[in-house]
């Protein structure tokens, strides 16, 4: 009798245990989904805030047409990128689009009279805080995504992971050159271009996150 009391016991620890890693690395996935939504929140903001900008500009700087197709084209490999979902894939294109940015802001850099026009700052000032908070979205999905892949890879967890198809996720890094637009600043203005990038996936929890986009 003794015996099958103690088999029941270690039986249900063992079942406990399972429950409680199950959960553990639900928790872990959802929190590393709900930061990749953040950025993929963020990115298409830049997305659309891109246009505008070039169309600023090139009201100055006409004749810098391959500058403007770049950046247009660097745009549209970013935005096709960020459908895919992949980081993998995303991150380069963001990079890409980084690297126009720059040129774009380095020819306006060249056209002191950019600086009496609102729209331009505006859109330069709402840039730049978009870039903050990718970053700070990029940086909070990584930690997320850390900690989601040592839990995949720890016992007891690494048992059950494969069974209820848990699986690692992508880093979204970039070069911190490739996340930095040459700052710009006007008399009168406090803005300066910045640029960071990206994406990836997993589902949310109650931790907090990123602040959402407004």
């Amino acid at each position: 009798m003794v015996v099958v009391v103690i088999v029941v016991i270690v039986v249900l620890i063992l079942i406990l245990g399972l429950w409680a890693a199950y959960n553990t690395l639900v928790k872990k996935r959802n929190r590393t989904q709900e930061a990749w939504s953040e950025i993929d929140v963020e990115l298409k903001r830049r997305h659309d805030l891109i246009p505008n900008l070039v169309s600023t500009v090139e009201g100055y700087a006409s004749h810098e047409r391959g500058t403007f197709e770049a950046v247009t084209a660097a745009r549209a490999n970013a935005v096709s990128a960020g459908a895919t979902g992949d980081p993998s894939k995303i991150a380069p294109a963001e990079d890409a689009l980084s690297g126009a940015l720059r040129s774009l802001f380095a020819v306006a850099e060249n056209y002191p009279q950019l600086r009496a026009v609102e729209s331009f700052v505006q859109l330069q000032e709402t840039l730049t805080a978009t870039e903050d908070k990718i970053e700070y979205a990029r940086r909070y999905y990584n930690t997320s995504a850390r900690d989601y892949n040592i839990s995949l890879q720890t016992f007891p967890r690494n048992l059950i992971a494969g069974s209820f198809h848990f699986t690692a996720v992508a880093f979204f890094g970039a070069d911190a050159a490739d996340r930095a637009v040459p700052e710009v600043k006007f008399p009168g203005s406090n803005a300066a271009g910045t640029v960071a990038p990206p994406v990836g996936p997993p589902p949310a929890d109650g931790e907090q996150g990123p602040p959402s986009a407004t």
